[in-house]
C-alpha cells in the first residue's frame, strides 16, 4: 500500500510541474532597413543599395560587392572567394581586410567639386589591413538575398606645407550590418 500511495504521489508532482513551465520569450531584432552601420557614432542606412555576386569560370572564384548610399555618404566594400562553384550563392564565412585585394572597403562623402560645381563622391582615408572585416551569414541563393555585418576604419593624414603629418582623421564605420539583400547573379 505504501508503494501505491508513493507512486501515486510522484505522479501527482510530476504532472503538477509539468503544467508550471516557465514561459520562454525569443526576440529576434530585424530591420526593415538593407544596409545599416554606425558612422562616427550616428546612424546611418541606406536609401539606395547594389548588390552583385560575379563568377568568373577562369579563376573558379566568386566577388561579393555592394554599393550603399544615403545621406550624401557612400559606402562600397568586395570580397573574393576563391575554388567555388558556378552556383548563384556565395561562401558564408569572414572576409577580413588584409594585405592581399581579397578584401575590399571605402567610405565616401560627396562635396562639391571646385573645377565644375558638380557634386561628386570622395573616397575619405584609407582602410588599412587589420581594420575591417566582411562576414556573411545567411545567402538565400533562389531568391539572391545576402545577409551578414561589416566594420572598418578609414584614415586620412592631414599634411602642412612642408609634407609633415600634422594630423590624422579617422572615419568610424561600425556595427555595419546588411539584411536579406537583394543581389544579381553575374557570370562570366
Amino acid at each position: 500500500m505504501k508503494k501505491i500511495s508513493l507512486i501515486a504521489t510522484l505522479l501527482t508532482a510530476v504532472l503538477l510541474l509539468q503544467e508550471c513551465k516557465k514561459d520562454t520569450v525569443t526576440e529576434t531584432v530585424t530591420s526593415s532597413q538593407l544596409m545599416l552601420a554606425e558612422i562616427n557614432d550616428s546612424t546611418w542606412t541606406s536609401d539606395t543599395v547594389t548588390a552583385s555576386v560575379t563568377y568568373t569560370a577562369a579563376t573558379q572564384s566568386k566577388v561579393f560587392s555592394c554599393t550603399a548610399i544615403a545621406d550624401n555618404k557612400k559606402v562600397t566594400f568586395s570580397a573574393l572567394s576563391t575554388n567555388t562553384p558556378s552556383t548563384p550563392g556565395f561562401t558564408l564565412a569572414t572576409f577580413n581586410l588584409n594585405t592581399t585585394s581579397n578584401v575590399s572597403m571605402a567610405y565616401y562623402q560627396s562635396e562639391k567639386d571646385s573645377l565644375t560645381g558638380n557634386t561628386v563622391f570622395v573616397q575619405h582615408g584609407t582602410v588599412l589591413p587589420g581594420s575591417g572585416s566582411i562576414t556573411v551569414t545567411a545567402v538565400d541563393s533562389v531568391k539572391k538575398l545576402i545577409s551578414g555585418t561589416y566594420y572598418f576604419t578609414s584614415q586620412r593624414n592631414n599634411y602642412d606645407n612642408s609634407g609633415n603629418i600634422v594630423s590624422v582623421t579617422v572615419w568610424q564605420v561600425q556595427a555595419g550590418g546588411f539584411n536579406n539583400m537583394p543581389y544579381t547573379f553575374i557570370s562570366n
